[in-house]
């Protein structure tokens, strides 16, 4: 079923998650291991966020925005089709995530230890053989009610070398899902060629989906589906409606904020994190206001990883060989999930590049490799010390 345009800003409270999405509590607390030396590099302080006001350094977070005209859209759409929408493409799910119980060992290794993930799916080795997980965004930030029309859904990216990105349309009602290719129009705008490039932050938007690549910040309608046939075994494929370009920074990981006003999008490349206010214009929809940073820090958490930010709290995620850390910063200081009683901080997943909260569960959604999970945001701030 399409989503009605009218009904991105409803306010829906209070919903519990039903369907498989509304099971108990997963068993999944894994037993702490030994922490390498090498991991050990990752477990220091980063300390307080610092402000970033200069002019200098906001205009290298600048955005240009680049639309496709309307009527160039319209031409390559009667080359593949009329558009079918989001919710063809979830009737159409052909293919199923695993459930916790039938994921394997190696599988449920990349959960975080503490705090424990309370959902837990993997994906089907076959089908993502040569592909390396990338970010992921769900139903819950397209709308505040969690659905995009009456199913929620999970958007799961997926590239490969030399492959084309695509994202996973899964139905978390029925844990089914297929494959969507992203695309991007040829520079005469006759045509669509496709986008081959790691996806590390994606965020949608009410009917926007906005997608990091290396050639700039993708924007795709996601009324725009169309049915195609892919050598990958893609049976649809997203075409981009535009593109952000950067002045200087490039966004890595992305994630929503609503607890802004206007919601914001949240960015995260080399030792930045900055934001960007999307635009209240009812014809612009799920596009940004500007191109300006409404507010920018420096962090000392070292690499890339996921991002997310709640208001005046940031979480961040680092990387390392066996176990990575999660932590959450402000201008005050950082504080860092801990394991346990031994006060070890080297219990998160060992490589999660992105972070999404859907607010209306109170959940934050991740992925580490072919595992996908979700725990409550409420559990990781209890965990801190």
């Amino acid at each position: 079923m399409t989503k009605h345009r009218g009904r991105h800003r409803r306010r829906k409270r209070g919903r519990a998650l039903r369907g498989v999405l509304a099971g108990t509590a997963l068993a999944l607390t894994a037993a702490a291991t030994m922490i390498s030396a090498s991991q050990a590099t990752v477990d220091h302080d980063p300390g307080a966020l610092k402000p970033l006001t200069s002019r200098a350094e906001l205009t290298t977070l600048r955005l240009s925005e680049e639309l496709v005209p309307e009527r160039s859209l319209d031409r390559l759409a009667e080359k593949l089709g009329a558009p079918v929408g989001v919710g063809a493409v979830l009737d159409d799910a052909d293919r199923t995530l695993r459930d916790s119980a039938h994921c394997t060992a190696a599988e449920r290794a990349a959960l975080p230890v503490a705090p424990a993930a309370t959902r837990a799916y993997c994906w089907d080795a076959a089908d993502t053989r040569g592909l390396r997980s990338g970010a992921l965004t769900t139903s819950g930030d397209a709308d505040d009610d969690g659905r995009w029309g009456e199913q929620r859904v999970v958007l799961s990216a997926w590239s490969g070398d030399g492959r084309s990105s695509r994202v996973a349309f899964v139905d978390t009602d029925r844990l089914r899902y297929t494959w969507v290719r992203l695309a991007v129009p040829t520079d005469d705008g006759r045509d669509y060629r496709a986008l081959r490039s790691a996806v590390s932050g994606m965020v949608w938007y009410q009917d926007k989906l906005l997608v990091t690549a290396r050639d700039g910040l993708y924007v795709y309608d996601m009324h725009r589906v169309q049915r195609a046939t892919g050598a990958d075994g893609s049976r649809f494929v997203l075409p981009a409606v535009g593109v952000y370009r950067t002045a200087g920074q490039r966004p890595v990981g992305l994630s929503l904020d609503r607890g802004t006003s206007p919601d914001s999008l949240v960015a995260r490349g080399d030792d930045r994190l900055w934001r960007y206010a999307f635009s209240t214009d009812p014809g612009r929809t799920g596009l940004l206001a500007t191109g300006n940073a409404t507010e920018a820090y420096a962090t000392k958490a070292d690499g890339p990883g996921g991002v997310l930010s709640y208001g005046s709290r940031w979480y961040l995620t680092q990387s390392a060989e066996e176990r990575g850390m999660l932590w959450r910063q402000s201008a005050s200081g950082a504080e860092a999930t801990r394991c346990g009683s031994d006060e070890t901080r080297l219990c998160w997943s060992k490589e999660t590049v992105s972070l999404s909260y859907w607010e209306e569960t109170g959940e934050v959604w991740s992925q580490s490799g072919r595992t996908l999970f979700s725990l409550p945001l409420n559990t990781i701030d209890r965990s801190l010390g």
